[in-house]
């Protein structure tokens, strides 16, 4: 990432690509399009550690009978933690659709034969959103979350360096 402040201060400089905005004398460009990361481990950690945060919010949330919430944060919770395996492997997530493409390879990797069902479960937790509060199930939505965690942990493992580009 480049940063250029032209406002008197100290510039400071990080190399990247494109430029992506210019507010106040600052310039910033960026390589992904999404997150301003400055190395893969950044990202990796970043992820790795906001995908735990959202699982305690997920439980939060439910405790507090906010199942639309605590849906989405348990949603959240995967996409974050494929979202550092993928950078951590080398692997495409940019788009939501690619969520489904990092876990079958991830499955291919582990060899365990759960991820399909947990892919499901995550994505299930996400079209909770759009389900009146009526019939949402608090009882499995937290059975759900539970699946949830089992998936974080299943995933972690192929965030660290040892495990970085498996297969490779």
């Amino acid at each position: 990432m480049m940063i250029t402040n032209t406002s008197g201060s100290a510039p400071r400089r990080i190399e990247t690509a494109d430029t992506i905005a210019a507010i106040g004398g600052m310039t910033m460009t960026q390589m992904n399009p999404i997150e301003p990361y400055q190395t893969t481990d950044d990202a990796v950690g970043d992820y790795r550690q906001e995908a735990r945060n959202f699982l305690v919010k997920s439980r939060r949330y439910l405790a507090e009978g906010d199942l639309h919430q605590a849906s989405e944060k348990g949603w959240a919770a995967a996409a974050w933690m494929t979202k550092s395996v993928a950078d951590a492997q080398g692997w495409e997530y940019t788009k939501h659709a690619q969520f489904s493409v990092v876990l079958n390879n991830a499955r291919r990797v582990t060899g365990d034969g759960r991820l399909p069902g947990m892919r499901s479960i995550a994505n299930e937790l996400h079209g909770n959103f759009y389900t009146r509060r009526r019939f949402l199930d608090a009882d499995a939505i937290g059975e759900e979350l539970d699946q949830i965690a089992l998936l974080l942990d299943i995933l972690e493992p192929l965030t660290s360096p040892e495990r970085n580009r498996a297969g490779s």
